[in-house]
C-alpha cells in the first residue's frame, strides 16, 4: 500500500511538472524575443540620437555595443536552434554581454552621481581615441569616463538614460538566466 501511494505521488508530481513545462515557450522563441527586445532598445537609442538630437557619449556607445552583442547572440541562437548544451552556451554568452553592458551603465550612473567638482574633464571623441591610441588604452580611457558621460541630458520618472539601460540589461540577464536554468529544446 505504501509503495502504491508513493508511486502515485511521484507520477502526479512528474505529470504536474511536465504540464507546467509545456506552457513555457521554447528557448528558440525566447531567444527571438530577446533579439526583438534588443532591437527595440537600439531603436529607442537611435530615436533619441537622430530625432531628439541627443549625442551619445563614449560610455553610451559601449552600452550600445553590449546591446548589439546580446542581440546578435540571441539571433544566432534563435536561427541555430541548438540542443540543451548549445542553449546554455548561448544563454551564458548572452548573460555575459548583458552583464558587461550593465557594468558600463553602472559606471555611467556612478559618474552622474558625482559632485560637480569631482566629475572628470571632458575628453576627446571615441573616433579620435581609436585613431590615435591602442585598443587597450582606448578602453581604459573610455571606461574612466569624462564630463560628457556625467551629464544627465534626459530622464523619465527621475531615472536617466543609463538607469533605464541598466533596467534593460537586468531584464536581459534575467531572461538569459532563465533560459540557462530551464532550457527547452522543442516547442
Amino acid at each position: 500500500l505504501f509503495r502504491s501511494i508513493h508511486n502515485s505521488r511521484t507520477v502526479n508530481f512528474r505529470s504536474d511538472r511536465a504540464s507546467s513545462n509545456m506552457n513555457l515557450p521554447s528557448s528558440r522563441t525566447i531567444f527571438l524575443i530577446v533579439f526583438l527586445g534588443c532591437t527595440g532598445l537600439m531603436g529607442v537609442a537611435l530615436f533619441m540620437e537622430h530625432v531628439m538630437g541627443l549625442e551619445p557619449c563614449n560610455l553610451c556607445i559601449l552600452q550600445r555595443v553590449a546591446v548589439i552583442a546580446t542581440a546578435l547572440i540571441a539571433l544566432v541562437a534563435a536561427i541555430h536552434g541548438p540542443a540543451v548544451n548549445g542553449i546554455k552556451t548561448y544563454a551564458g554568452f548572452g548573460m555575459l554581454a548583458s552583464a558587461t553592458g550593465a557594468g558600463v551603465s553602472g559606471r555611467q550612473l556612478w559618474l552622474q552621481s558625482l559632485p560637480p567638482e569631482q566629475v572628470p574633464a571632458c575628453g576627446p571623441s571615441l573616433d579620435y581615441l581609436i585613431d590615435v591610441f591602442p585598443l587597450t588604452e582606448v578602453l581604459s580611457m573610455v571606461l574612466a569616463g569624462d564630463g560628457d558621460c556625467a551629464e544627465v541630458v534626459w530622464s523619465f520618472l527621475g531615472i536617466s538614460i543609463p538607469g533605464w539601460t541598466l533596467v534593460g540589461f537586468f531584464g536581459l540577464i534575467a531572461i538569459c538566466g532563465f533560459v540557462f536554468v530551464k532550457p527547452k529544446y522543442k516547442d
